[in-house]
């Protein structure tokens, strides 16, 4: 996905009339308990999830603390959702699995916990529970142990599967995988957990981001294999995890496995999520050289993704995750970042033909956030940059969160080197944001766009840093989580600019401006360091 900082993939359905009455019921029940665990609120709480299920809204330690002593007095696992208003990968989540009646049916055997990283002090809650992109879905036991982390791009039916498997009362995780690299034997639902884990989230609770390759070849290695998919599913993350120094060295045998993958539109279809999101990981794997042997894997792959963007069962995001693959593939040839490219013309009627009845046929609004924002990315990567532009555009008065489309706009002129469009869009973009970390992160996007293209206006440069860090001194979490990494690449960003140029006085005042901020920052929590090395040199 094509998402700032967020992770995963992307059916609303009309529900019976019972089932409606028991939506009106939770909703009420949800806004009850926002009115109780977060009072007196300096911004208004976002919307919560879904209507259908009781969560308990949470933006501080004492919300979760309540949360789970409720959850421990009725012997109900938890499950945390941490998620933004914005991103594209929690709107699928919304479109597809938080509206189900078999997810709302579920949850009444669960407490069922939102974060949004937009309340005030949020973030906090984020340094706690090790969660950083978004959705990141974390089930828990009773008593507060972390069990597993789900996935967020797998389609909804089979996160239901693995969300049962996780609140069955089994195994943490961390305890499964280290049996399983020391060899022990594990059950079948224990495989079935490790593979569905979701690696993307798993901000270095599991293993370190750089021993990822070598440890799903080493899962992959040790899985009995009695169940194929489970099997496959562990084989295929191996290979899109590797590269050249780490991971799989493809050989003819495991080229042959990935081409039956391919080939088997059943098992393909089992694993859509790997092989959508991976597709040019999995081909560099397996054919690292240019040449009739990489063409033919191509092809073979580009076939199964039509087969994939063509099958209605999958949603409309996944479908069109299917395209941006082909796109990608497409482009394997090129650099990564060449704009102007001739892709087949085939697959451009099929790029504009896909998108169009998406944006004519979509009606749900998280649906919409998560597939046009797709498409309008994926339209660029095929060089079609008006069309993108048009797409996003129509859409600003659509989105329920415009100001991602803003900075979508502003990185296609960015790229195409139209820097007054540019920054007017970047400038839109954080003037239309909402919440504290999510001003942050779109404010750092206008100074960055403002260093980057237009370095000489430092008026306008201090003026947006001098708002950064006044949004900053409202939000108790502003040196935690997300929005604390913002802030150090703003200061180191600024320090870099600094050193270019005569801007000391600037400087100056910047940091005069966060000696307050560091004032108030929990010592104890390493933020005020944090705060206090804002401007250090980059």
């Amino acid at each position: 996905m094509n998402t700032l900082q967020s992770s995963g993939s992307l059916n609303a359905r009309f529900p019976s009339l019972s089932w409606a009455l028991r939506v009106v019921r939770s909703a009420l029940v949800a806004t009850t308990l926002v009115i109780t665990l977060t009072p007196g609120a300096v911004w208004a709480a976002p919307g919560l999830p879904s209507p259908n299920v009781a969560w308990l809204p949470a933006a501080s330690d004492a919300d979760v603390d309540r949360a789970f002593a409720l959850a421990k007095s009725q012997k109900k696992p938890v499950v945390l959702y941490w998620g933004a208003t914005w991103c594209p990968p929690c709107n699928q989540l919304k479109a597809t699995l938080f509206n189900r009646q078999d997810f709302a049916a579920l949850s009444r055997s669960f407490v069922a916990v939102h974060v949004d990283g937009d309340r005030p002090g949020a973030q906090v809650l984020g340094r706690r529970f090790k969660v950083s992109g978004y959705p990141t879905v974390v089930v828990f036991n009773d008593q507060g142990v972390e069990i597993t982390r789900l996935p967020g791009e797998v389609e909804a039916a089979q996160v239901m599967a693995v969300l049962q498997l996780g609140l069955a009362g089994g195994r943490p995780v961390k305890a499964v995988l280290a049996d399983a690299l020391a060899g022990k034997a594990l059950a079948a639902a224990e495989w079935r957990l490790l593979s569905f884990y979701s690696w993307e989230t798993d901000d270095q609770q599991l293993l370190h981001r750089p021993d990822l390759a070598d440890t799903l070849l080493s899962l992959a290695l040790a899985n009995p294999g009695k169940d194929a998919e489970t099997a496959t599913r562990l084989w295929l993350k191996a290979v899109a995890a590797s590269d050249e120094g780490q991971g799989v060295k493809a050989d003819a045998a495991l080229r042959a496995r990935v081409q039956q993958v391919l080939d088997d539109p059943l098992v393909a279809r089992q694993q859509a999520d790997v092989l959508n999101n991976n597709a040019t990981e999995i081909v560099r794997a397996l054919q690292p050289e240019a040449g009739a042997e990489r063409d033919a894997l191509v092809q073979r792959y580009d076939a199964a993704l039509k087969r994939l963007q063509a099958d209605a069962t999958l949603s409309r995001g996944d479908r069109m995750t299917s395209l941006t693959a082909r796109v990608g593939l497409a482009r394997l040839h090129l650099p990564k970042d060449q704009l102007q490219v001739q892709l087949p013309a085939a697959l451009l009627t099929d790029v504009r033909a896909t998108v169009a009845a998406a944006d004519r046929d979509i009606t749900d609004g998280y649906e919409r956030q998560a597939v046009i924002t797709e498409a309008a990315y994926t339209l660029g990567r095929a060089g079609l940059w008006p069309d993108s532009d048009a797409l996003l555009k129509g859409n600003l008065a659509r989105s329920h969160s415009p100001y991602y489309l803003m900075s979508q706009l502003g990185g296609n002129a960015r790229k195409q080197g139209r820097t007054s469009d540019a920054l007017s869009w970047y400038r839109q973009a954080f003037e239309k944001s909402e919440g504290p970390a999510t001003r942050l992160q779109w404010g750092l996007g206008y100074l960055s766009a403002l260093m980057e293209l237009a370095p000489q206006d430092a008026a306008t440069i201090e003026k947006t840093a001098t708002q950064l860090l006044s949004e900053a001194g409202k939000d108790t979490g502003a040196f935690a989580g997300r929005s604390g990494r913002t802030l150090n690449r703003a200061g180191a960003r600024l320090s870099a600019w600094a050193q270019k140029g005569s801007h000391d006085a600037v400087m100056k005042r910047l940091r005069g401006q966060t000696q307050a901020l560091c004032a108030k920052a929990d010592v104890a929590a390493g933020e005020r360091a944090a705060c206090e090395a804002l401007f250090k040199p980059a």
